[in-house]
């Protein structure tokens, strides 16, 4: 069984729901309008009005309230912000102060904010949000020594390991991680037995680039609290940077002690899958799956990965379930059971989950994969059938049908078939770059080369960074003209926009053949069969090492490719060509 093509959404899965936290949310939203007025806060206050300045309600402070509020609602921010801060200068009232500061916010004025937060602070002092408010500010305009016991006051009179937790994400974006070392050390110091203080400066000392003290802040805190997840995790994240094994052996040991620990179990399963090893990774997932069965992430994952490694019977289970726990996005579910039941070759399952997939993403994806699998089957007329029932949502997908029905037709060898309808595809989009393309290749099986010419040479002037355009017309020039040194040109451009693609690898190589370099061709043609067991490589390296003398290599090549690739036409036409 060949393995599917899942692991690349598994590995998104993976990566998946790492947020950063929030300080102030305030700060971070972003709207057409400011919030409504909230009430002011009940716990800084005993009467109602009592810290509230006495001032007279003229007709002139009623106007410019009106009007600065009306602004904010219809979203002209400039004007209500100037308003409000006028407002809040002439009556250091809380309510609009606290108003004003908001807007301030929302408008990105960060020099008013700052401003307008200090005097939140100085009229409403035992309030946390004014607090965190100025802190941010400070923080945010570079002040970060100045905002040292801002931050003191704060840790004090909240959530104190809470508000350690919350520092990274402060600092995150601070360019002088010198001072915020310093600050944050400081401030540690005062709480040494909290493993959450050691957390932040462990952020701080990384920031600085001082790996070491990191992760001696980070072993401080496993100390005060054996087991605790979040030093866990970033004590493997230091790790990886340097030493992969090594990250993974320290989340292997911290589960082995911890065995409850989910958190640095997923980062551990996560980690494998990135690492290639999936048994172990599965095993991990496994169990995961096990001890979380509401978890439809960690359901989908497993599901994929066994998917990826063919236990069909584990993949149809786990999916199932993500499907009955009502994970979201239903339709890459239902396109995943279509794959386990196209693998198991219930073909008629497979054409129904697919079909159950109506909108949505994975509604163009499900049609061609069935469109596809039908017409491996020999239902070519069924399978262009479903592609043109579907009714595209936009012109994206209007494409992606007309790519996909292109693919069955030259499946199917009717290569004036495909030609036909690209072309009329690009008339109607003469900039569609991947239309040209396509009708390029098109056009190259028909031997129409002045029409492969002119699309390949009219995409790279519309994207003049799309190597595989720049390699498609140089390989073609290497392999149907003489024309070799403006092959040797677009090549040598294809290559330095992507070094290491085999198939660019491959034409140079092709090309070093063609002017008779056989040593140059085999290097490059061998250089990019280590990096990919293409048919079409096999091909061109076979019929160097020929050339070469190797025969006996070359057929071992040609043979052992056609096993994998049995109807490849290149590989086909040269068993032909040269009889080993």
């Amino acid at each position: 069984m060949s393995r599917l093509n899942v692991l690349p959404l598994l590995m998104g899965l993976m990566l998946y729901g790492c947020a950063e936290q929030q300080v102030i949310a305030a700060a971070e939203k972003k709207e057409t309008a400011p919030p409504q007025v909230e009430k002011p806060e009940k716990s800084a206050k005993v009467d109602e009005d009592a810290h509230l300045p006495s001032i007279a309600l003229t007709d002139d402070l009623l106007f410019q309230f009106l009007i600065s509020e009306i602004a904010g609602q219809r979203g002209m921010l400039n004007l209500a912000k100037e308003g409000y801060l006028d407002l809040a200068r002439k009556t250091r009232d809380p309510r609009l102060v606290r108003r004003a500061a908001e807007i301030a916010l929302y408008s990105r004025d960060q020099a008013s904010a700052l401003e307008i937060s200090r005097l939140w602070l100085e009229l409403e002092p035992n309030s946390d949000r004014a607090l965190q408010t100025l802190v941010v500010m400070l923080i945010s305009q570079g002040q970060v020594q100045e905002a040292a016991p801002y931050l003191e006051k704060m840790l004090a009179s909240s959530d104190t390991a809470d508000s350690f937790m919350q520092l990274p994400a402060l600092f995150a974006r601070s360019q002088d991680a010198n001072t915020v070392l310093k600050v944050v050390k400081a401030l540690s110091e005062k709480y040494p037995g909290l493993p959450e203080a050691r957390y932040a400066l462990a952020h701080a000392a990384l920031q600085a680039g001082l790996t070491d003290e990191a992760l001696e802040a980070l072993n401080r805190a496993d100390k005060l609290k054996p087991g605790w997840e979040p030093a866990a995790l970033l004590h493997a994240q230091i790790l990886a940077k340097t030493s992969r094994a090594e990250a993974l052996a320290f989340l292997k040991n911290f589960i082995g002690a911890h065995p409850k620990a989910q958190d640095v179990r997923l980062a551990y399963a996560r980690m494998l899958v990135s690492s290639n090893q999936f048994d172990e990774a599965y095993s991990q997932f496994v169990q995961l799956a096990e001890e979380m069965p509401e978890g439809s992430e960690i359901s989908l994952a497993t599901g994929l990965l066994s998917l990826q490694m063919g236990k069909l019977e584990e993949a149809e289970k786990y999916l199932s379930r993500t499907l009955e726990l009502g994970h979201e996005d239903g339709g890459l579910v239902r396109y995943y059971l279509g794959q386990v039941a196209e693998e198991r070759k219930d073909f008629e399952l497979a054409k129904n989950r697919y079909l159950s997939i109506t909108n949505g993403e994975y509604l163009i994806t499900s049609r061609t994969r069935l469109a596809s699998m039908l017409a491996r089957q020999d239902k070519f007329d069924e399978a262009r059938a479903v592609l043109k029932a579907v009714e595209p949502e936009n012109d994206v997908q209007t494409v992606q049908l007309i790519q996909a029905e292109a693919d069955l037709l030259r499946e199917a060898k009717d290569y004036v078939g495909v030609y036909l309808l690209l072309d009329k595809a690009v008339k109607s989009r003469p900039d569609h770059v991947d239309l040209l393309y396509d009708r390029a290749m098109a056009a190259e099986k028909l031997n129409k080369l002045d029409v492969l010419e002119a699309d390949l040479r009219k995409v790279i002037k519309i994207k003049p960074d799309y190597a595989h355009a720049y390699n498609a017309l140089g390989y073609t020039l290497a392999e149907k003209t003489n024309r070799l040194n403006e092959a040797a040109e677009l090549l040598d451009k294809a290559i330095s926009l992507s070094p290491e693609d085999p198939f660019i690898l491959d034409s140079i190589g092709w090309l070093h053949f063609r002017k008779g370099n056989l040593d140059k061709a085999r290097e490059f043609l061998e250089r990019a069969w280590r990096i990919r067991q293409d048919p079409e490589i096999a091909a061109h390296l076979g019929e160097v090492l020929w050339m070469k003398g190797s025969r006996e290599e070359a057929s071992r090549l040609w043979r052992s490719s056609l096993q994998s690739h049995p109807k490849n036409e290149v590989l086909l036409e040269m068993m032909k060509k040269f009889k080993p």
